[in-house]
């Protein structure tokens, strides 16, 4: 039974934003009360968090499927709909966030770092927000967003200061179980440990993680044995110990050949060049491992490693050793650039950025792309003619329009608004033919005012031509 997980791929869908309702307020003898439509609720996020009592991936892997909840509809007499609930998902400190392609999109290190994985979509604003001195009784409401949706690959890269590597048998469990309150299984078989374990070690004033890292055999960088499943576990780590058997009953193998092999697994990997390494010769308690010890140790101290001869069954060695890892352990830390108060980076838009694009394609049709006309068309009910009318007075007044014309663009010609597998398309009617000038002023209801003087109709129309999106342009109906 699989008890260890360290690369899921999981599904992640945030909450859709719930829609904004039109109504009109009634009670007797006050049959045009007014629009008291509520706005609908914002949809529930998806969130990625570190928490430490987590070791593994393994829920995820029973479990690839997560969604947040929907936000709810709003209701009439203002009356705004519930906020969907967020989904808070635990996550081994360690843990490395990837799109499909194999991108990082996050590196989650330390208890409570958050990532929200995918994000809930805006609840639709209710007729009440939508009416204004120019819209006094609209008769309809925007809909709620969608959430995000996407699948993300979830990697464990263990959070230590200190790797054991080396092949298969050669003690590194049995010296983490001597070193630290670790507890691996330890059998004296090829491949006895098939997940990587992880001690804490005190020695004088530091405390540090040691990691025991499944074995390498060569070929681990390319997919062979254990090695490629696991060698990301090292990636973290401040120090690298190579653990040597020096009482192996294999004739064709010896303590040089091995620590070859495993530098040249490591190198292939990439990224290991610059970490301190340190050799133990472990198994000295054995007379021919102590007679081989002695005799490959001029050589290793001629390649400029530390060397420390151990025997976890003995414990000959062992405090020497623990207390030199703290040392590089804590010059290691030493030398990390502390981290900086957080700064706000401002970067003002461009002059002349209109916030999007229209651009013509090889059959003919223009495309629009910008966050604000996609946001829009998402928002609109297109069974309602109020609201479509509404949409081409935004698209007009942002300035899409405009550069239709400026692109080439003439009457019947087909415009998509959105990317090519999520588009609104539609033939292009400049504004005087399209319907949305013929609708008037969208949503005045004239039983609501008195008929009003020239000079009053004037500074209307000149306000109505320089109204902005206070939906969510400088206003946020939700703060």
């Amino acid at each position: 039974m699989t008890t260890f997980v360290d690369r899921v791929e999981l599904h992640v869908a945030a909450g859709n934003g719930g829609h904004g309702c039109a109504s009109v307020h009634r009670e007797k003898f006050k049959p045009l009360g007014g629009p008291d439509g509520g706005n609908g609720g914002r949809g529930g996020d998806v969130t990625l968090v570190v928490d430490q009592a987590v070791t593994t991936l393994l829920e995820y892997h029973h479990s690839p499927h997560r969604k947040a909840t929907n936000g709810k509809p709003g209701e009439g007499g203002n009356r705004s709909g519930k906020d969907g609930t967020d989904l808070v998902l635990p996550v081994p400190d360690g843990t490395v966030v990837l799109d499909r392609n194999g991108n990082v999109l996050a590196d989650l290190v330390g208890q409570g770092t958050t990532y929200v994985a995918a994000q809930g979509g805006r609840g639709g604003l209710g007729n009440a927000a939508l009416a204004s001195a120019r819209r006094k009784a609209p008769g309809f409401a925007l809909l709620g967003e969608p959430g995000d949706a996407q699948d993300i690959v979830l990697e464990l890269k263990t959070v230590a200061d200190v790797a054991l590597v080396g092949y298969p048998s050669a003690g590194k469990s049995s010296l983490i179980s001597v070193l630290s309150a670790a507890k691996p299984k330890i059998a004296d078989y090829p491949f006895t440990t098939l997940v990587p374990n992880l001690g804490v070690v005190t020695a004088g004033a530091t405390v540090y993680t040691i990691a025991d890292v499944p074995g390498l055999i060569p070929g681990a960088s390319q997919g062979k044995g254990l090695g490629l499943e696991f060698l990301r576990h090292v990636e973290r780590c401040s120090v690298l110990v190579h653990v040597l058997d020096t009482a192996t009953l294999e004739s064709e193998r010896d303590p040089l050949s091995d620590l070859d092999v495993i530098e040249a697994e490591l190198k292939e990997y990439g990224g290991l060049e610059n970490r301190p390494r340190l050799v133990v010769l472990n198994k000295v308690d054995i007379p021919d491992g102590q007679d081989l010890a002695e005799m490959v140790r001029p050589e290793l101290e001629s390649r400029g490693y530390r060397i420390f001869e151990v025997s976890a069954v003995s414990r000959h060695g062992l405090k020497e050793l623990s207390f030199a890892l703290a040392d590089i352990v804590a010059q290691s830390r030493a030398a990390k650039p502390k981290e900086e108060a957080t700064r706000i980076v401002i970067r003002p838009k461009a002059v002349d950025d209109a916030g999007f694009t229209v651009t013509q394609e090889e059959d003919g049709l223009f495309r629009v792309r910008g966050e604000k006309p996609e946001r829009w068309v998402r928002q609109t009910d297109f069974n309602n003619d109020e609201a479509v009318g509404y949409l081409a007075d935004r698209l007009n007044r942002l300035g899409v329009e405009e550069q239709l014309m400026k692109a080439g663009a003439r009457a019947g010609d087909g415009v998509a608004i959105g990317p090519e597998d999520n588009a609104v398309v539609f033939d292009w009617e400049p504004t005087m033919l399209s319907g949305a000038e013929m609708l008037g002023r969208r949503g005045e209801d004239h039983r609501f005012e008195a008929p009003r003087p020239a000079a009053q109709r004037r500074r209307d129309k000149q306000a109505e031509r320089d109204e902005s999106d206070q939906e969510y342009e400088g206003f946020d109906p939700f703060a």
